[in-house]
């Protein structure tokens, strides 16, 4: 019993790759903070693709799908990020025609 419990307690630390990962994650979701917010300041989306936010939020799916199978809290984390602002982008492209 004590083999199992030290196994648990020595996979629930955050190795230092995994802190790598979160800090990649971050990066990733950050790059695209600077569109969203220059596409609500300038109220316009004009000069953006649909097909490429459309693109993106098809690669966020299928990059959920894989790391909630393998419960890799990085790559989860950058596509919940990098999704949301995707879908704030294509909110603002639908709305600011």
């Amino acid at each position: 019993m004590n083999t199992n419990r030290s196994m648990f307690i020595k996979n629930s630390r955050m190795e230092t790759i995994d802190i790598i990962g979160l800090i990649g994650a971050f990066l990733s979701g950050v790059t695209f903070f600077p569109q969203v917010y220059r596409t609500w300041k300038l109220k316009s989306a004009r000069d953006l693709s649909l097909s490429m936010i459309l693109i993106i939020l098809l690669s966020n799916v299928t990059w959920l799908i894989y790391a909630f199978n393998k419960q890799d809290i990085a790559i989860i984390s950058a596509n919940f990020f990098v999704g949301s602002c995707a879908l704030t982008i294509l909110y603002f492209k639908l709305k600011f025609k």
